[in-house]
This record gives structure tokens, sequence and C-alpha cells, in this order.
């Protein structure tokens, strides 16, 4: 099972429920006229087992994904993590020198940033832009590293 993120870290395997059974997607699930529910079986830190309906499920967790850059296999922050997380961004060019970078994440919270140059001729939004987005990356990184903080160690 793959690991997640809520307020704490569960262990979760895509699955449908069909006539009131839940099946992992990669176990053969009988024919019937009974309908497919598409979901989660989750499995917490103390055994017990549930069902959650995929749109439920997916609104609640955050999927962890090993960081290949680090010597643990414990959880940790990827990059992977941190780039799904935004989910939408903004550039607009204030003035004639400065850019703005709106970026709004996964759990609707927004981020803002700023680059500007001294120069008006040497502008470029191009390069205002990737200024901020490394600055929101590096934001959403720490809050993400918390949020994984908090669900190991609890508050």
């Amino acid at each position: 099972m793959d690991q997640y993120i809520g307020t704490k870290i569960i262990e979760a395997v895509p699955a449908v429920r069909k006539g009131g059974k839940v099946y992992d997607l990669t176990w053969p699930i009988p024919r019937s006229m009974e309908p497919e529910e598409p979901g989660y079986r989750v499995r917490y830190q103390d055994g017990y087992e549930s069902w959650s309906p995929k749109d439920v499920f997916e609104r609640a967790y955050l999927p962890l994904h090993v960081n290949p850059d680090l010597k643990t296999d414990s959880p940790s922050v990827s990059q992977k993590m941190v780039d799904e997380f935004i989910t939408k961004t903004e550039v607009t060019t204030m003035g004639v020198k400065t850019t703005v970078v709106r970026a709004v994440l996964r759990n609707g919270f927004e981020i803002v940033e700023s680059s500007s140059c001294v120069s008006p001729e040497n502008y470029d939004e191009e390069l205002g832009a990737e200024i901020c987005l490394e600055k929101i990356r590096d934001k959403v990184w720490f809050l993400l590293g918390f949020l994984l903080q908090t669900a190991v160690y609890g508050i």
C-alpha cells in the first residue's frame, strides 16, 4: 500500500466496492450487475481497515512519494509532491520592472511572491516568474515538511 498524509500517516490502495465488499484493483473482481464504486481501501496505524469513496479520500489525503535523493525510505517530502501541490499560477507585471506570481495550492491556500530588477530595460517577465516560483516552491516545501512532521509525530 502507498502512504498518504492527512493529519496522520495512513496506508491506502485504490479499490472498488461492489455488493458491499471491497476489492483492490489488483484482485479479481466478480462479474455481476451490482455497480462498482471507486475508492480506496485504507489501513490506519493501529491496523484498522476501512473503505473511503474516491472523491472523499482524494480531498482528505496527500500521496507520499519517497525522495530518491535521500539515504532513507522514511517518509519525506519530494519535488513531485511540491510540484503537484501547486495547482494554479498567475503571472503579472506591475509597473515596468516587477513580476508578481500568485500560486494557488491544492488546499486553496495562496502564496504571492514578487521580484524586481533595477533597470526597466533589463526586465524579463519570464525570468521574474521563475525567481518567484522558486521562492514559492521553497515555501511549499517548508509547509509540506511541517505537515509531514505533524503526521509522523503528532501535535
